[in-house]
């Protein structure tokens, strides 16, 4: 139990001293992705072969002062195409796609011998080398982890580990050397922009609420995270949670609000888990609950599981959702910061934002305005996902070019295919092409490029994407999502859907896309929340960028990616063609006509563009235009 601050002090220099007492640390990738992988029989072999060997101990034994090799599930690493990942420290070595038959070179190698086990170093194709430590691999060494420091290098499960890396020291400090007017001066003065989406001053929304006269107020986490293809805040609940509740603590004291909660939606079971530990050890340890610090300050936090709606990830929708009802927006005003939370003011950001917190307490917001842009400082977590080389979790400066993410630290495009676009924001967000290489990855640069940071999810495609399809896709997921509350977004998106489902299968007008571009910018202005507003992004941005192929869909009706299988066109090779009568057979619409043994030919006009007969086809004499 810690009741002080001197006694959090104190805590600190042991804990980081007996956390360097460890002779070696094995911290073995406990995320999500490297736990699909076998990352838990790999923890579990390391622990059965170390305590063979004698070698194993644990914090406890070192406050005894033995000296050994401790063994942790960390949070995740990021470098997710390589899972499972295992650290060695103090060394700094990355083993990457380690297996659990790994398990017994790396004690010997690394553990006795203090070698690296070259073959599960991370090797470059491009470099042609391999990297013994982590912050060496180009991977790594682009980015700028602020936010993400502790994950992978901590166990998210024991609050000794958070403490012993400087954690609540930032708690401490503003309850013991700043009052609440201090701490929402200091935010606003970082400048730090909420990391959800829409970028609006953080500082700002805590003066908002600090202002508002009330005995009760509420401090909202959303780590709903809905996006296809995100996974940053589940990243760091489930890395680093005690930087959340730390974060959310410091905006409970700034804003005047005593009780907090965090919206998780229930398919993150492992971010729960792991926010649920750190919440009662939090409490065991006298760090929340009532009187924090012996500081008169009183705070808890709870833990509210979503049903993965989409629509949640809205502030009203969510605030409504906690509160027992369907998840659907309301109109504002009020905004959230009067009546938010069962009618009271309300300070909701995301798990980002609020993890960005403590460190801009201790180190000030001069130092964190000096990272990234003037007007967007700090740091942006990215999941790169799609034909990328290097998928995961990065954490690069704000300002930092497209190109330099996907080709520094992505890799570049697998197969050595060329870039076509990327798919920025999630559902909400826009289609970035070739031109936009260049452009400042910030709030302000990518509003006036159509697009948004949105939560940070970065889906890569190459030359053969049809961007048409991606954004049928995409509007195919915002209409499913949809609450159906308002009517422009209810109806609007279904029948820019039906637009789409018509163009990629091969039945789309010219004046379809004039159609779909006036019902875009409709559902735009006139939605109720920002699901239905930014919507019509993707659909937006595609028939911007790349119209030739929207065109090439509804006037020469072909698919230039041949992705649409309605606009699929399949040709017999005369050449090729043995007149086997194989195609003829399996085609149901009896399209296929020629003699036996000599070349067939295709009716077009019957033709059902179900492309069985390539399948079919022994001689590979058929081919799709």
């Amino acid at each position: 139990m810690i009741r002080t601050v001197d006694e959090l002090e104190k805590n600190f220099q042991e804990l980081s001293k007996m956390a360097r007492g460890y002779r070696m640390r094995i911290l073995v990738c406990g995320g999500t992705g490297c736990i699909a992988n076998g990352s838990l029989e790999i923890y579990k072999k390391f622990k059965e072969v170390l305590r063979q060997k004698g070698l194993y101990t644990d914090l406890e034994l070192i406050q005894e002062g033995r000296e050994g090799t401790g063994v942790a599930a960390s949070g995740c690493h990021g470098f997710c195409e390589m899972g499972p990942l295992v650290r060695i420290e103090p060394n700094g070595f990355l083993y990457v796609k380690v297996k659990a038959e790994d398990v017994e070179d790396i004690v010997e190698s690394t553990v006795i011998k203090n070698e690296p086990v070259m073959r599960l170093l991370f090797c470059d194709p491009a470099e042609k080398k391999h990297f013994l430590r982590e912050e060496e691999i180009p991977f790594y060494r682009r980015q700028t982890r602020l936010v993400l420091k502790n994950c992978g290098k901590i166990d998210p499960e024991d609050i000794r580990d958070y403490i012993a890396c400087g954690g609540y020291r930032a708690l401490a400090k503003v309850l013991t050397e700043m009052t609440p007017e201090q701490v929402c001066d200091e935010i606003l003065k970082s400048k730090l922009r909420g990391r959800g989406g829409a970028g609006f001053p953080t500082g700002k929304k805590w003066q908002q609420v600090f202002s508002q006269d009330s005995d009760v107020k509420y401090v909202v986490c959303n780590g709903d995270e809905g996006d296809p293809g995100a996974f940053m805040d589940r990243s760091v609940m489930e890395g680093d949670p005690h930087r959340i509740l730390e974060g959310m603590m410091i905006a409970g004291y700034a804003t005047g609000a005593r009780e907090g909660y965090i919206y998780v939606r229930a398919e993150y079971p492992l971010a729960v888990k792991r926010l649920q530990t750190a919440i009662n050890q939090a409490r065991e340890w006298g760090l929340l609950g009532k009187n924090i610090l012996s500081s008169n300050f009183d705070f808890d936090i709870h833990i509210n599981r979503g049903a993965g709606a989409f629509v949640c990830g809205e502030g009203s929708a969510l605030t409504q959702s906690i509160e027992g009802f369907r998840g659907m927006p309301r109109p504002r005003p009020p905004r959230t910061v009067e009546k938010g939370l069962f009618g009271k003011p309300t300070v909701l950001n995301n798990v980002e934002t609020f993890a960005n917190v403590p460190s801009i307490i201790l180190n000030g917001a001069e130092w964190f305005s000096s990272i990234g842009t003037p007007e967007s400082p700090g740091t942006k977590i990215f999941a790169l996902t799609g034909n990328i080389n290097n998928t995961g979790l990065i954490e690069v400066p704000m300002g930092i070019t497209l190109r330099q993410i996907l080709f520094e630290v992505g890799g570049g495009i697998k197969s050595g295919k060329k870039f076509k676009a990327v798919q920025i924001g999630g559902p909400s967000g826009g289609c970035l092409t070739e031109e936009h290489l260049d452009l400042s990855m910030d709030f302000d640069s990518l509003e006036k490029a159509g697009a948004m940071i949105g939560s940070g999810g970065l889906v890569v495609m190459d030359e053969d994407a049809c961007m048409v399809e991606v954004a049928r896709f995409f509007m195919d997921f915002t209409q499913r999502e949809s609450c159906g509350k308002c009517v422009p977004c209810r109806e609007g998106t279904k029948r820019m859907l039906e637009i789409l489902e018509k163009i990629v299968s091969g039945n789309g007008t010219v004046e379809d896309l004039e159609l779909l571009n006036e019902l875009a910018e409709v559902v735009k202005t006139g939605s109720l929340c920002g699901l239905g507003k930014t919507a019509p992004n993707p659909v937006l941005t595609t028939m911007k960028y790349f119209k030739e192929e929207y065109m090439a869909h509804v006037i020469d009706k072909r698919c230039p990616s041949k992705v649409c299988r309605g606009l699929a066109r399949p040709v017999i090779n005369r050449e090729k063609c043995r007149g086997c009568g194989k195609c003829k057979r399996i085609c149901p619409a009896s399209a296929i006509e020629g003699e036996a043994k000599k070349p067939h030919e295709i009716d077009q006009n019957r033709c059902l563009r179900c492309l069985a007969c390539i399948d079919a086809c022994p001689f590979d004499a058929i081919r799709e235009e």
